[in-house]
């Protein structure tokens, strides 16, 4: 192909010459078999044909070379796919001999905790609806016999053989969050804005009595600011921390529910948190379910799975999909199941473990009413400052007078410890004026008033964990009443 190119462009060369010398033909060797003769045409035709003939020829070439680079192409591509093919199918090849030539790993008969099965493959295939590894241990019956299970008269139910349970798998409890001390509700009651106002007004009083008429009497205002701050600071504290309590008492109350187990083959009633994994549980429309286990049988069991999942749609529980979750609804049917995880290691008690009573964060009603108490101690301060200004003012320019009609402040003849008292004068007029203006009584009221509505709902049983609940309860009932 290179020689054909070259001698083409020879050709085009030696047209070049032939057109230089005054469009004269190529000379070509004598007794050449291909030259052949004209017949009459023009040098001019026969020079337009030989540039026809070089244009076609080369055209062809191109279209060659491409074609011919277009093939390699294709042909690499060919390649890489029999080699990606090759080495799959020498992947599965090695996957198959592995499979028949490795014997499967068999669980040992009896592990050390007592039981054919340990916690963590119980809680791992639970969790994760592992079918497969479920028909690794036998199925449901296979998991029940590994646990020392009947799947028709439940365990035994003696105290050695809970214990056991208990030491290998967990109990059904869940750890709570350690609650606020004193302390901590006495702290946070001090980090109201009014109060720090008025702690600070009291200190100035204090100060500026004790300064003015001595100790015995200049501490009445100072001490009477200072006492109504503790008062608030101390009920408000007791207060919480009492609710905190009847929460913390009435919240056990309300999770130690009581369900159905079956032991020794009879259905017994016993504390949700004493269910150990290997309990047969029968369940019902209506039940929650206790704790993560397997399906044993039931009848058209329909679960609601909404609380963990989020969809509202109901599964069907049967022999295909066994794995039942603690906290869900049985929403149709009956069945009974076998617990193989309690406690922490189901899905409901890591949810539970995330899970916050009470973030502390204040009502709507006391965000507004802590607004309108800082915006009324704003005003006040704002009202002080310029009463002190102006006192001061007239002071100092010698407007103010005694009740002879002499004036207080000359200057240069009024002694420094004269001014000096006038301007504490002033300064405790200012602050009898935030005093008065600081409502200190609003944070004490709003606390008051929740703490007693949560009391009268507790009554009826219903516990309020978060205390802007109350509110919107209040609001139901209101538009309720109206409509």
């Amino acid at each position: 192909m290179e020689a054909s190119l070259l001698k083409g462009k020879q050709e085009q060369e030696e047209n070049d010459d032939g057109e230089w010398n005054g469009g004269r033909n190529v000379a070509v060797e004598e007794g050449d078999t291909f030259d052949i003769p004209p017949k009459g045409a023009s040098i001019e035709r026969l020079r337009r044909w030989r540039q026809a003939v070089l244009v076609l020829n080369a055209s062809r070439r191109f279209r060659y070379t491409l074609d011919l680079k277009q093939e390699e192409g294709n042909e690499r591509i060919r390649r890489k796919i029999r080699a990606h093919a090759q080495v799959i199918r020498a992947a599965f090849l090695f996957q198959e001999a592995g499979e028949r030539h490795i014997p499967k790993t068999e669980l040992p008969a009896v592990l050390p905790c007592g039981f054919g099965i340990g916690d963590e493959q119980l809680t791992s295939m639970t969790r994760d609806h592992n079918y497969s590894a479920l028909q690794d241990y036998g199925g449901v019956k296979g998991v029940a016999n590994l646990l020392k299970t009947n799947i028709d008269k439940g365990i035994t139910g003696d105290d050695a053989d809970l214990v056991s349970r208990r030491n290998a798998f967990g109990s059904n409890t869940y750890p709570h969050k350690k609650g606020k001390c004193f302390w901590v509700f006495l702290w946070e009651a001090c980090q109201d804005l009014t109060l720090i106002i008025l702690m600070v007004a009291a200190a100035l009083s204090l100060a500026l009595g004790i300064k003015t008429e001595g100790i015995k009497e200049g501490w009445y205002d100072g001490g009477s600011i200072a006492f109504a701050v503790f008062l608030v600071i101390v009920v408000t504290a007791t207060s919480d921390y009492k609710q905190s309590l009847q929460f913390k008492h009435l919240n056990e109350e309300m999770q130690n529910i009581h369900v159905e187990v079956i032991g020794s083959g009879k259905r017994l009633s016993v504390s949700i948190f004493d269910l150990v994994v290997g309990d047969a549980v029968p369940l019902k429309i209506g039940d929650q379910v206790p704790a993560d286990g397997l399906l044993i049988s039931g009848q058209s069991l329909a679960i609601d799975e909404s609380s963990m999942t989020g969809e509202s749609k109901i599964v069907r529980k049967d022999q295909k999909s066994p794995f039942l979750m603690s906290g869900c609804k049985v929403a149709d049917g009956y069945g009974t199941m076998l617990l193989t995880a309690v406690g922490m290691n189901t899905e409901w008690g890591l949810l539970m473990a995330t899970i916050s009573e009470d973030n502390g964060e204040e009502t709507p009603l006391q965000v507004r009413l802590n607004g309108v108490a800082t915006m009324i101690g704003m005003v006040g301060l704002a009202v002080a400052g310029a009463v002190l200004v102006v006192l001061m003012a007239r002071y100092f320019t010698g407007k103010t007078t005694n009740a002879d009609g002499t004036v207080q402040y000359i200057k240069g003849q009024t002694s420094a410890k004269s001014a000096i008292d006038g301007v504490i004068k002033f300064f405790t007029v200012a602050v009898t004026i935030v005093v008065v203006a600081v409502p200190e009584g609003l944070p004490l009221a709003v606390t008051l008033t929740l703490a007693y509505s949560m009391r009268k709902m507790m009554t009826d049983k219903a516990l309020v964990t978060v205390l802007q609940y109350v509110l919107v309860f209040g609001k139901f009932i209101f538009l309720y009443l109206t409509l």
